[in-house]
């Protein structure tokens, strides 16, 4: 009995050693081989988690956006709006009576009012922000400013909107304008070199005209067509080269060239449609038309002390050479207007401008 009590352990002692030599030699000898291998592979593919990493945008719509444009579908709708963009342009054309430019203009002077509906108001907030102020309606300056717009506003052809007044206390400022609806803001520093009233008249008379001739119109008008004309040009050539194409035309100074063969030239006729404008109705309320040439000559002395005058050509105003000498050229109408003129103050010339510009001819022809 004790010798097969004493085989039994010991069978079961080298079947236990057994598996555990057989368990041990093999997990060591499979496990780390396995372990070294992938570490190898990771190692010399880093690119891998790249290769298998998901897209951002799925494949079909990444051709989906390099395609667009090019479909027959897509250049159809491209040129049927283009086709139609040019129709509404020559559509909404229009002569401007005293340069007699072809202009294009598709916005009402009511609609531009809405949009500016709240222009006053940031003007206010950004003197106030910067610590000036408001000159008060006693101060003589104010009234000065007041008595002028007064016997302008009836000569305006505008005087149904709701007009509001202020001046700036500012005296390092020459400067004057007038927003849509009739919103007139004047710094103080342009009562010194206008040192009378008829040469203020001019340049109120000036500003007036911008929004008389619906100068803010026209350039909203132009920016949204060209705007949409140039996008759909970009589009033509297909989403991504199109955004491309807009890469390389924003670096190469596109913009500027825009500005410099379209914008600019637009702001120089707007501005000698306005001295015109301006010069008739200040003749009509009975100031003296020549007293716009000594302002003028006291604002070319004064940029040129300071050297802030730039070239023409790169301004969106006249230079004040040719702008003096164009009044010059239009003082005899201006002085036989003012001669005519019961100083009643009847808006008959911006009247009939506004007249004439919708009917697409001449002043005198109204």
């Amino acid at each position: 009995m004790l010798p097969s009590r004493l085989v039994r352990p010991s069978r079961r002692i080298a079947r236990s050693a057994e598996t555990t030599a057989i368990s041990v030699t093999s997990r060591p000898a499979v496990g780390p081989r396995l372990l070294s291998q992938s570490r190898l592979q990771r190692s010399r593919d880093p690119y891998q988690r790249l290769r298998n990493a998901r897209p951002l945008v799925p494949d079909i719509l990444a051709r989906r956006l390099t395609s667009a444009g090019r479909s027959r579908n897509s250049q159809a709708v491209v040129v049927v709006a283009v086709i139609g963009a040019i129709a509404f342009y020559f559509y909404n054309s229009q002569t401007v009576p005293v340069t007699g430019r072809r202009r294009f203009n598709f916005l009402s002077d009511k609609l531009v009012e809405q949009a500016h509906s709240r222009a006053a108001e940031a003007v206010i907030l950004s003197v106030e922000e910067q610590g000036g102020h408001f000159l008060s309606d006693w101060d003589p300056r104010c009234m000065l400013v007041k008595r002028v717009m007064k016997r302008l506003i009836p000569v305006s052809g505008l005087p149904e909107l709701n007009w509001e007044i202020r001046v700036i206390a500012d005296n390092r400022t020459a400067n004057a304008f007038v927003l849509p609806g009739g919103k007139v803001f004047v710094h103080s520093g342009i009562l010194n070199v206008c040192r009378n009233e008829d040469a203020l008249a001019a340049v109120l008379g000036h500003e007036i005209a911008h929004n008389t001739a619906s100068h803010v119109a026209e350039r909203l008008s132009a920016a949204w067509v060209g705007n949409l004309t140039a996008g759909s040009l970009f589009f033509l050539a297909g989403a991504v080269p199109g955004l491309a194409l807009f890469g390389i035309w924003t670096l190469a100074g596109g913009f500027f060239l825009q500005d410099l063969l379209y914008y600019l030239p637009m702001g120089r006729k707007q501005e000698s449609e306005a001295d015109y404008i301006g010069l008739m109705m200040m003749a009509e309320a009975c100031y003296d038309p020549r007293q716009a040439v000594g302002f003028w000559q006291r604002m070319e002395m004064i940029q040129k002390t300071g050297g802030q005058e730039v070239p023409e050509m790169l301004s969106t105003h006249p230079s004040n050479e040719n702008r003096i000498n164009k009044i010059k050229e239009w003082l005899p109408i201006a002085m036989e207007k003012r001669q005519e003129s019961d100083c009643s103050g009847t808006s008959a010339f911006a009247d009939r401008f506004r007249i004439a510009l919708r009917r697409g001819i001449p002043v005198h022809e109204v």
